[in-house]
């Protein structure tokens, strides 16, 4: 693939400031090729790499916040390419690392509840395992609108009831809006139900 003369730029301006020790400056640029491989030549696994490289320098200058965001990325693509594993490790550290800032704690639950998700696509008890897990942790999660839709969602599944299940998530987009990689999650976990006869599925 014949690379645009921006990012070949990019890269040469990266490997530059590597060299010279200079990591913050370099996962700036890795961050702007991320974004370029993200939304210009759409290639999702190379926008990865450049994230979790991006993420590997600022850790090094002690730049976690901005290491989360890069990981945070890369948790919500893995898991739209199915690699559910990847991103619950990325959710759950990065849940663990903002539960006990006062600042950031009230993210930690969205962390968890991602985390929950990608569980639950693999594998029900996982994600009552992992709820479990993540209300000992964290108690503040158990209050949480999140965790309520999850026991919801838990519950439905169990009972192989789809129009629980859609009810659940309808209460909730009420007052929450999903986002789509929320919708899709949710999508996925619903076409598991038996006698979901509604091809893609639908949660409105």
């Amino acid at each position: 693939m014949i690379l645009p003369p921006a990012l070949w730029m990019l890269g040469m301006l990266t490997k530059r400031q590597t060299l010279k020790g200079r990591f913050t400056i370099a996962a700036k640029h890795h961050i702007t090729i991320a974004e370029i491989y993200e939304t210009e030549l759409v290639d999702i696994e190379k926008a990865i790499a450049h994230y979790e490289q991006s993420a590997d320098y600022y850790k090094g200058e002690e730049s976690n916040s901005s290491a989360n965001k890069c990981l945070l990325k890369v948790a919500a693509y893995a898991a739209q390419l199915e690699q559910y594993q990847k991103a619950i490790e990325i959710y759950e550290q990065v849940g663990a690392n903002t539960m006990d800032n006062p600042l950031l704690k009230y993210s930690a639950k969205d962390y968890f509840f991602k985390a929950a998700l990608c569980h639950f696509i693999v594998d029900e008890l996982n994600a009552k395992l992992a709820l479990e897990k993540y209300e000992e942790m964290f108690p503040a999660f158990t209050d949480s609108r999140e965790c309520k839709l999850l026991k919801k969602l838990l519950e439905a599944h169990e009972e192989q009831n789809s129009e629980a299940y859609t009810e659940a998530v309808k209460e909730f987009d009420s007052i929450s809006r999903l986002d789509q990689w929320l919708t899709t999650m949710l999508l996925r976990i619903k076409k598991s139900i038996q006698g979901d006869g509604e091809g893609d599925g639908d949660l409105k």
